[in-house]
């Protein structure tokens, strides 16, 4: 399966205005935004729990790293709340479970196969201080991306020009970027060249933005 599949080309999805899709697992749930492959992919995916789903233990060969957007989830490692980001790369296993439900935002083979730092963060935690209505958080950076977490107030902007490539999820409120209105769920990914900016809505807006993957960018390796 290809879906958004083209690094090369500006995509934006509305993530709320599509439909839910069952995966293999009952009661687990997913709206895709890329994805190359099939049940082994290389994906970037919203993934929605119902109470008291499951899955069996497994390994990502490839790595995972997701976002808990709401309730609950939960393996062996501990119990990760809304607002939670976490790093499992390659090799890692785990048993992912809800027993409240949850929503997470997953990506998956999408790691240096060398990494091995494996950790978790409470985004807000990890903020500065606002700058001209701006806070922002730093979560992770190594030689090939940097992942950050902002929060905007009303009315703030905020612009982003590093190169290879731009990766935006609005987690709530809304930004206006491009003439076009982002709402909750709004996933926008930049090629390699273009710039990021936004300007936040009458509520403000938290955003999870990755930059300079899109230029290491390939399918997994099985």
């Amino acid at each position: 399966m290809e879906l958004n599949a083209d690094f090369a080309v500006r995509t934006l999805v509305q993530s709320e205005q599509i439909d839910w899709v069952s995966s293999p697992v009952p009661g687990v749930e997913r709206r895709m935004l890329d994805r190359i492959g099939g049940e082994v992919a290389r994906a970037t995916t919203i993934v929605r729990f119902a109470a008291d789903s499951k899955f069996s233990e497994h390994t990502h060969t490839g790595g995972e790293e997701y976002i808990v957007l709401d309730g609950v989830f939960q393996d062996q490692y501990g119990d990760f709340p809304a607002g939670t980001y976490v790093r499992n790369p390659p090799t890692t296993s785990h048993a992912p479970s809800s027993d409240l439900g949850c929503t997470v935002f997953v990506k998956l083979w999408q790691f240096d196969m060398d990494d091995r730092s494996q950790f978790r963060k409470n985004m807000a935690e990890e903020l500065g201080a606002p700058i001209d209505g701006v806070a922002t958080a730093q979560l992770h950076r190594d030689d090939r991306e940097v992942v950050t977490y902002h929060h905007l107030d009303a009315g703030a902007s905020m612009t982003n020009g590093d190169a290879g490539g731009i990766e935006m999820l609005v987690i709530s409120g809304s930004v206006t970027e491009n003439g076009a209105e982002l709402g909750k769920g709004a996933w926008l990914r930049l090629p390699d060249g273009e710039n990021l900016t936004v300007v936040a809505g009458q509520d403000g807006a938290k955003l999870w933005i990755k930059t300079g993957h899109l230029i290491h960018a390939k399918p997994p390796a099985v």
